[in-house]
């Protein structure tokens, strides 16, 4: 699967947060590097920074260790609360979590959260913004990325924390709930969060489209096989990765907005996750092509409502 989808990431980008919810969670420094190794032997021209899956028996001793290694971001999963989450944290406001989290904030970790409750599918967000409150008073120095925000209640959450950031998917500004289910249901947008209302997409468009300092582009790209995407058990997940700088391209200048394509993509990345002082970032020069647009293919991973009107050249 690593060989099969990799590609498509590292065609358009540089380097990417890689998350560590595989079925074998990267939960140690060993496994991060070893999977970082495994996707540079694949493409050498592509920086993985691979997070560390937060648990509680996440010692101060391997946060130390990875952090000397230049392992610099945490992913915190609510218990079931999406895809391989099962070893997720049941309590984050416990005292083990709490500790972890404060000799990260004291190493300069980044904490990534996937911000959702066990209620209703299309509050879960903002039902876990009073975690997300708490989590951003408590380690003040602590940068904490609210990952793939989905409901435009959760962006006067961003203005409230000066250290809680946002990063936004393709599919999240660019589709909404009618998407996945109003004239059929499409299992290929089908994720977590779930798309929301027309109002939360708008709103989040907004945020992208003007390059908002508080966000960033996160793809969220998550491919899965056709069996656990055609099936009963739906797998969660959009892979957007085929298509995603063409497809942004095309709706940044739907809205004529092409000139703050680069600041969402990647300035406000660099800024927000402070790259440029941590890592020696690949350089790498990416060409889009205005062309006609052309028809999707019979299988469109992620069908949008715009055809593309761009091309990465080779």
């Amino acid at each position: 699967m690593l060989a099969t989808v990799l590609p498509f990431s590292a065609r358009a980008f540089s380097a990417a947060v890689v998350m560590p919810n595989l079925q074998e969670p990267i939960n140690t420094t060993a496994r991060a590097l070893d999977y970082a190794r495994q996707i540079q032997a694949l493409r050498p021209d592509f920086l993985p920074l691979v997070a560390l899956y937060l648990q509680e028996n996440l010692s101060p001793q391997e946060l130390e260790q990875a952090h000397g290694h230049g392992l610099f971001l945490l992913k915190l999963y609510p218990q079931n609360a999406t895809t391989n989450s099962t070893q997720g944290v049941a309590n984050i406001l416990s005292p083990k979590i709490l500790d972890i989290l404060s000799v990260a904030q004291d190493l300069g970790f980044i904490l990534c959260v996937h911000a959702e409750t066990q209620g209703f599918v299309l509050d879960r967000e903002v039902e876990f913004h009073p975690i997300l409150e708490r989590l951003c008073a408590r380690f003040p120095q602590l940068t904490i990325i609210l990952e793939h925000l989905s409901d435009a209640r959760s962006i006067a959450l961003l203005r409230a924390y000066p250290n809680l950031y946002a990063t936004l998917t393709l599919h999240h500004i660019a589709l909404h709930l009618d998407a996945l289910l109003g004239a059929h249901l499409n299992p290929h947008l089908f994720c977590k969060p779930v798309l929301k209302t027309p109002r939360d997409q708008e709103a989040l468009l907004q945020l992208a489209l003007r390059a908002d300092a508080k966000v960033c582009f996160g793809s969220d790209s998550a491919p899965h096989s056709l069996a656990h995407k055609h099936a009963c058990a739906c797998a969660a997940g959009v892979f957007s990765a085929p298509i995603l700088l063409e497809a942004l391209a095309t709706l940044f200048e739907s809205h004529h907005a092409l000139d703050r394509l680069q600041a969402f993509v990647s300035d406000n990345a660099r800024r927000i996750y402070n790259l440029d002082q941590r890592v020696q970032l690949p350089l790498k020069t990416i060409t889009l092509t205005k062309h006609p647009p052309t028809p999707p293919p019979i299988f469109d991973p992620m069908p949008l409502s715009l055809p593309l009107r761009w091309r990465i050249d080779a």
